[in-house]
């Protein structure tokens, strides 16, 4: 298939690319880059004026609940609203039944996205054995099945010498950790954050220093092990200034953040919003405002959706039954142009926070545009208005905070590997 995508605004900051220009798709490669490029014979031509094009964008942290939790997501369902919201790839978190902690469940995920799956998927695979948080997974034999990177997301490694092993085990292989950093002994039994809204709701709060106390050991650790460690979904000013200070003493700490914290507080759960209901939870605007600013500072290394599936079953319940989670990975993009329309951000930096900061930390191919490249290519119209509806979401889960927002900003074409997966009609 030979495509040429015409007079679009390329942004790729693995080349520090921001120009109007063409892009030329031929054999499932990036063929050519250039301000004009002649359409060849027989090439489908694609005006793309007033259009981003960005590297595909890599979600390094989603829920896709295949195996055993089908009812709430799978790899067909996950991977369409994927490629709907502009991702190319996705990066699933090993919380499964069983949990990915063996090759044989590696190797069936990986089966089930070549089969159904609209976007790439990596699979993340366990820290520990059943996420027990006991004994470390066997992560040579985890690697060799495909595995990309380590966590117990969903729960915390709270032992700190298991963790400063997994540091030092994981690199042996070369393999990312990635930590859900929390201190079970200051959350257990929380629903939302600690202050004036638990109060006021009468429900146990978690306090930001659950997190914060988590992140300063990561942080250490990766002092200590000389091991890169990478934290998800940060959520605090605490652990905002904690993760300033590692990168100002040099240490190899990445991190990531989601869009609900820089877009939403606590008081989106006032009313008891069980589909608000997230963990870590949602903070206060000081927090809310230290994340932005770190993501414009550079702090926070890349956007992640923590995409995480619930039915009805688990949300349409009393607060304190409900389950943790909501859904992202539609809403991302538009969230995230929020932070350019708003001058925090550039263009070319949500095209790093989206897409080649998420290739570099997980150490996978993607989040470029250079010639030669797998031609894995996001169209974003950023002006383009819509609804967030049940009827407009594809995962098979509708639990997101946002239903009924009008939305600016949208993925209207996605390609993997040249081929269009998604195109809004």
């Amino acid at each position: 298939m030979r495509l040429l995508l015409r007079k679009a605004r390329i942004l790729d900051p693995s080349q520090g690319l921001d120009l109007e220009g063409d892009i030329l798709i031929e054999g499932g490669r990036i063929a050519a880059l250039d301000r004009e490029i002649p359409p060849p014979e027989g090439c489908e031509v694609l005006e793309a004026r007033g259009l981003w094009a960005l590297p595909g964008l890599i979600d390094m942290h989603v829920h896709l609940r295949e195996p055993g939790e089908e009812w709430k997501e799978d790899i067909e369902s996950g991977t369409t609203a994927a490629v709907a919201g502009g991702f190319t790839a996705v990066a699933c978190m090993p919380n499964t039944r069983p949990p990915n902690d063996s090759p044989e469940v590696t190797r069936y995920i990986l089966s089930r996205a070549r089969e159904v799956g609209r976007a790439r998927v990596w699979p993340v695979a366990c820290i520990s054995k059943g996420q027990a948080g006991q004994e470390l997974a066997p992560f040579g034999e985890l690697q060799e099945a495909g595995a990309v990177a380590l966590s117990d997301d969903g729960r915390p490694v709270a032992d700190s010498g298991l963790m400063r092993l997994a540091l030092e085990y994981a690199a042996s292989f070369e393999l990312p950790v990635i930590s859900h950093a929390e201190d079970p002994g200051l959350s257990a039994g929380g629903q939302v954050n600690e202050g004036p809204v638990a109060a006021r709701l009468g429900l146990k709060g978690i306090p930001a220093e659950a997190e914060a106390v988590a992140v300063f050991r990561e942080v250490r650790l990766a002092a200590l092990t000389g091991t890169p460690v990478h934290i998800a979904h940060v959520s605090t000013a605490l652990s905002v200034e904690i993760l300033r200070r590692a990168k100002e003493e040099g240490l190899p700490v990445t991190a990531e953040t989601a869009p609900h914290y820089f877009t939403l507080t606590e008081e989106a759960v006032l009313d008891y919003n069980t589909h608000a209901k997230v963990n870590p939870p949602l903070r206060t605007e000081t927090d809310r405002e230290a994340v932005r600013q770190a993501l414009a500072e550079g702090v926070i290394d890349a956007v992640a959706t923590d995409h995480a599936p619930h039915s009805p079953l688990e949300k349409e319940v009393e607060f304190p039954a409900a389950a943790f989670g909501l859904i992202g990975l539609e809403t991302a993009v538009p969230l995230t142009l929020n932070l350019v329309r708003e001058g925090l951000i550039s263009p070319l930096r949500l095209a790093e926070l989206l897409s080649t900061a998420p290739a570099r930390i997980l150490k996978i191919s993607g989040g470029t545009l250079k010639p030669g490249s797998p031609a894995d290519v996001t169209l974003v119209d950023p002006e383009l208005t819509w609804v967030v509806t049940e009827e407009a979401l594809h995962s098979k889960s509708k639990n997101s905070p946002f239903l009924g927002w009008e939305m600016r900003g949208r993925a209207v074409l996605t390609l993997v590997g040249g081929e269009v997966r998604w195109r809004l009609r």
